[in-house]
């Protein structure tokens, strides 16, 4: 392990702050080689700032898979963290990225299906994708959401929230969707935070923009 490495994970604390991450990435930019060493201390931080200073051109499919199936060692909220910082910092930058994430739809890796269903949310909060594809993928939801692993229920529900915002000609199923399925209902949300059970969830953050 070279010397920067060693002096990263020495400075690299359980409690230091995400803003320090990035203040330490953006003295560093982009070293992959740096990168991978901090990966392989398979601790969550390090593994944070490792994300910020990968090469783009250096995340290949199969490395890429090699990285998601890393990140099953991390606790449920540590792997999904950093599938999150891998998606906004490099998979959503480029076309061919873009590709890549839009193809994980039925990957046989837990996270990277997560990934696909959080982009799909993602794109309609931020009203960037309201295409014809919406009704097939709430087909997919519907049939689907049930059987599949945690972290992937979640993010299929957070996609099916936005679609029942922002789309009203499906806001009546997606309220069926929770109605039927009962996730997430009744769970303890912290004061100013929307709930994930689709009914509340559609309810409160249509509400939000109709008074805009």
């Amino acid at each position: 392990m070279t010397t920067k490495a060693k002096e990263l994970l020495a400075e690299i604390k359980p409690d230091t702050k995400l803003g320090d991450l990035r203040k330490i990435a953006k003295e560093i930019k982009k070293n992959h080689d740096l990168a991978l060493e901090l990966w392989e201390s398979e601790e969550f931080k390090p593994r944070l700032l490792a994300i910020l200073i990968m090469d783009k051109k250096e995340l290949s499919e199969e490395v890429l898979d090699a990285l998601c199936l890393d990140m099953a060692i991390q606790t449920y909220d540590e792997r999904n963290n950093l599938m999150d910082w891998l998606m906004t910092n490099h998979l959503t930058k480029t076309k061919r990225e873009k590709a890549i994430l839009e193809s994980w739809k039925d990957s046989s890796i837990v996270l990277q299906r997560r990934a696909f269903w959080s982009y799909q949310g993602r794109l309609r909060w931020t009203g960037k994708n309201m295409t014809d594809d919406t009704e097939a993928l709430l087909e997919d939801i519907e049939e689907r959401i049930m059987d599949e692993d945690p972290e992937v229920q979640w993010a299929m529900n957070f996609t099916a929230g936005w679609i029942g915002v922002y789309d009203e000609t499906l806001r009546d199923r997606c309220v069926s969707l929770g109605e039927e399925t009962e996730l997430y209902k009744g769970d303890f949300v912290s004061k100013g935070c929307t709930p994930n059970y689709l009914p509340e969830f559609i309810r409160i953050e249509t509400d939000k923009r109709a008074t805009k």
